[in-house]
């Protein structure tokens, strides 16, 4: 088994599926640091472990399936889907999507940019209605590394910059893989990104996308609309005949209404 395959192995059905946080002493680096949404949590255990206990409260029988796993040996991306009964909301079930792209130095995890569908969970929770938890892979931990591909980043970084991700065919973003309709959110005009690598014709990126807020972004108010914005996500697309073909997108949609509303 590839050595950080394996890492992450731990980290799935060790530490997280039995919300054992003495695992992560063991996986992660004191310094470990998470950047999801507008969230920089340094600190394994003086920011980290408060902030995922609190989700374990939450969700007391949250569970972790992995949806997909790609990495060159150095770097490693995992899709994944959350799943859990809420005690907040009177046991309201929700599962929700989330793509994380992972650091380490050899042995422990270092860093980890990531975001999760959190905008569909509370949608979830609010109408009663779970989602179904996404496919699972067949064989993650069997995933073997791939050479990184400059070529393909190449692409992806010319598209994160300069097009718009939701009108590539066979690019789903958040939930709209369960056929709920793909929500529009801004009029790109720009993305810095903050972390990109690629794994054979996989590539993974997040970025912070810049544009206008679009009127049919739901929850907004029509007073909104045409608002510079941003919106943080990452992705996992594939890169074929040098474009891309297909991919997943998880977007902060919820920190994204909840600056509007704060603001």
């Amino acid at each position: 088994m590839n050595k950080f395959v394996a890492l992450m192995r731990r980290y799935v059905c060790d530490y997280t599926n039995r919300h054992d946080f003495s695992v992560c002493d063991e996986i992660m680096v004191p310094n470990y640091t998470l950047h999801m949404g507008t969230y920089n949590l340094s600190g394994r255990d003086t920011q980290y472990k408060p902030a995922t206990n609190k989700q374990f409260q939450q969700f007391p029988g949250l569970g972790l399936t992995v949806n997909q796993i790609v990495t060159n040996g150095s770097r490693l991306c995992m899709r994944f889907s959350e799943h859990g009964a809420s005690m907040r909301h009177d046991g309201a079930l929700a599962s929700w999507g989330g793509i994380g792209l992972y650091k380490w130095d050899g042995e422990r995890l270092t860093e980890n940019f990531v975001e999760q569908d959190y905008y569909s969970r509370r949608e979830q929770l609010a109408s009663g209605r779970p989602k179904p938890v996404e496919t699972p892979a067949l064989a993650p931990w069997d995933t073997v590394a791939e050479p990184a591909n400059n070529q393909a980043e190449t692409v992806v970084r010319d598209v994160l910059q300069h097009r718009d991700l939701t009108e590539i065919e066979n690019v789903v973003c958040d939930d709209a893989w369960t056929g709920s309709p793909l929500q529009r959110v801004l009029r790109p005009q720009g993305a810095t990104i903050d972390d990109l690598f690629s794994a054979g014709e996989q590539v993974a990126f997040r970025i912070k996308q810049t544009g206008t807020l679009l009127e049919d972004f739901a929850g907004a108010e029509p007073r909104w609309a045409n608002r510079p914005v941003f919106l943080h996500m990452t992705g996992l697309v594939t890169v074929r005949d040098g474009r891309i073909v297909a991919g997943r997108v998880i977007r902060d949609r919820l920190g994204l209404l909840r600056r509007l509303q704060a603001a």
